[in-house]
């Protein structure tokens, strides 16, 4: 099993989340997102990554790359298991991805205006989100969950973003603390994006 991924994505970064919990063993490659060897471009039609190849099978998008690897290595599992709270989960990435993920691409991407009208938006919507960080020791979860492995990533990043939280998200800073000390996602880190955190 191949795992094409770019050190600094975070749609990678979530992937490497689940390998890393899961302890399954993969080969990544290390690309440039920007610049894509062939090869992956053979792989993926879309020329994105991450991209994950496992013999025959060529998969694309964070999120199916996600499921699949908790559908074919079922311990721990990360989604839910009654269909209610497991389309809850979805549900929830979903709107990270629509929403968070679109923020933070627009402040990395865009113009000042542009990046500092996200910054406010992201970090609003952060406060505001403080209530469900607080009511459980994992996102919307008392276990580990696809959903933290989406979330994560972003929240690794709000230094680079340059959004510092306000008191009154201390319970978005105190999930922080939590995952950032999760093995998984300590192992996941590779060494540019622990570079963007240099107090951690």
């Amino acid at each position: 099993m191949t795992l094409f991924s770019d050190p600094l994505c975070p749609y990678c970064h979530r992937v490497r989340m689940v390998l890393a919990e899961k302890g399954i063993a993969v080969d990544v490659v290390d690309v440039d997102a920007q610049s894509l060897p062939v090869e992956v471009l053979d792989f993926n039609p879309y020329g994105t990554v991450p991209t994950l190849v496992d013999r025959d099978l060529r998969l694309f998008e964070s999120r199916i790359i996600m499921e699949y690897l908790d559908e074919r290595f079922p311990h721990p599992p990360l989604l839910p298991v009654d269909p209610v709270s497991r389309a809850n989960a979805r549900l929830f990435m979903y709107r990270v991805d629509r929403d968070w993920y679109d923020m933070m691409g627009r402040i990395f991407k865009g113009v000042e205006a542009e990046q500092s009208k996200a910054r406010k938006e992201l970090r609003d919507s952060l406060i505001a989100m403080a209530p469900v960080f607080a009511a459980h020791p994992f996102f919307m979860s008392d276990e580990f969950s696809l959903v933290d492995c989406c979330v994560a990533p972003v929240l690794w990043r709000l230094p680079a973003l340059r959004i510092e939280l306000p008191d009154q998200a201390k319970a978005v800073r105190n999930y922080m603390t939590r995952i950032f000390a999760w093995e998984a996602f300590r192992s996941s880190l590779t060494e540019a994006e622990r570079e963007l955190v240099t107090d951690l």
